[in-house]
């Protein structure tokens, strides 16, 4: 296979979630889950076409204009405008350190992705 070759070549190490366990990456299983509850499975295609503008329509209102919990249910949109405008996020009203915007990688991540960028 292709990318087993190519793993190996750069020494990239293949990392998946174990069956039955879709915790190991949360984002990606809440995502997937709203996306087929609110998209897929309320919605009959009429082809590709028809397909990619209704998911492409629901991905932009996600990222945009929907309310999200973990934002202090702001929009996307509109907590973005407050960290461009502020430097920092409105849930930080204390006076502390904003909160970071995505937290550092474990070690050994960045040189594996560094590689990745090295080889092209």
């Amino acid at each position: 296979m292709l990318n087993d070759t190519w793993s190996k070549d750069y020494r990239v190490e293949w990392h998946y979630i174990a069956p039955g366990r879709p915790m190991q990456n949360g984002y990606v299983g809440s995502f997937n889950g709203r996306m087929r509850d609110e998209l897929l499975n309320e919605t009959l295609f009429f082809g590709l076409d028809h397909a990619r503008s209704a998911i492409a329509d629901w991905v932009a209102d996600f990222n945009t204009a929907r309310p999200h919990s973990s934002l202090g249910y702001q929009t996307p949109a509109a907590y973005a405008e407050v960290l461009t405008a502020t430097g920092s996020s409105a849930a930080q009203d204390d006076g502390s350190a904003p909160l970071p915007v995505a937290y550092p990688a474990p070690n050994g991540v960045t040189e594996k992705a560094e590689a990745l960028i090295a080889a092209g």
